[in-house]
């Protein structure tokens, strides 16, 4: 394969996937042509992009280091073949975000479905994850975050504020009591919610830096969706943000539990890397979703 630019845009896929079977598969080719692209790349280069087991492929550390000069020129190339589309008002291309789940079902997604309907030619791929995702090593275009951003790679537009609640359903409360300090909630059945990455609980925190973590939990789940459930069906008093509650609060399923405890707002970020030139169909997701983000912030 001569095209240098198709064996950069091979290996881009291959980051971004699991085995080149994989990687194949999303392409539309053989798994022997990205095994073929990837060994051309590496000779020429001189260096090892990935290291190869019977069950997996990893990339190198420089790997790592050229698929961001790598992403960065794809960008480059793409942008130059928008022109004519930009001059027509047409933008076309993929545009690659991430987001929390329960924000991301709720608000993003049907921003970008919209913005696919007005623009055909924007391809979204969209990935679901509640930890902050690395833009340079998973090529992400745009993110969403909720909580703080203090690396310097990305930038960041700070679109709202998201309440954060201590909720219990009425049935769990006319059985225990309503907890009248932060205190007494230690001896409560509480539920936790699990970082992924490290495997402990995360910390509720309250007014004045006051934080707490359920000692001996009444349900576990690195999910906040499901968090949410067994609050409703009693299992345990949660602390989660508004828009996961927003429904049931309204409904009466939810109430709040020491609301003049509830700690500052978690700030709400949509954040793009701080590289190179950005492809007006980035530009455009970019700005769609701050100026939609910043309603629903507003609405809570």
């Amino acid at each position: 394969m001569d095209n240098q630019i198709e064996l950069i845009r091979i290996f881009t896929a291959a980051t971004q996937s699991d085995s080149f079977r994989e990687t194949a598969s999303r392409l539309g080719m053989s798994p022997q042509v990205v095994t073929r692209a990837i060994q051309q790349l590496e000779e020429r280069l001189g260096e090892t992009l990935f290291h190869r087991s019977t069950r997996s492929v990893r990339i190198t550390t420089f790997g790592k280091s050229f698929a961001v000069r790598a992403y960065a020129l794809l960008q480059s190339v793409d942008e130059l073949f928008e022109v004519n589309s930009d001059q027509a008002g047409s933008i076309s291309g993929t545009v690659r975000v991430t987001a929390p789940g329960g924000l991301g079902r709720r608000y993003v997604a049907p921003v970008l479905m919209q913005l696919m309907e007005e623009q055909p030619g924007i391809v979204i791929d969209m990935r679901l994850s509640d930890t902050l995702s690395s833009v340079v090593d998973e090529q992400i275009d745009i993110g969403v975050r909720a909580g703080f951003i203090t690396d310097g790679r990305f930038i960041a537009r700070r679109v709202g504020a998201l309440p954060i609640h201590t909720v219990a359903a009425p049935r769990l409360l006319d059985t225990i009591g309503a907890p009248k300090s932060v205190d007494a909630l230690l001896g409560m059945p509480l539920t936790a919610l699990i970082e992924r990455s490290t495997g402990r609980a995360w910390p509720w925190t309250f007014r004045h830096n006051r934080q707490l973590v359920p000692p001996l939990p009444a349900l576990v789940t690195d999910d906040p969706e499901i968090e949410v459930l067994g609050c409703i069906a009693a299992r345990g008093i949660s602390q989660c943000p508004e828009y996961l509650v927003r429904e049931q609060l309204a409904e009466g399923r939810l109430v709040r539990v020491l609301p003049r405890s509830d700690p500052d707002p978690w700030n709400l970020y949509v954040y793009r890397p701080q590289r190179g030139p950005v492809p007006k169909r980035v530009r455009h997701v970019f700005d769609a979703l701050v100026r939609a983000l910043a309603v629903t912030a507003c609405a809570t």
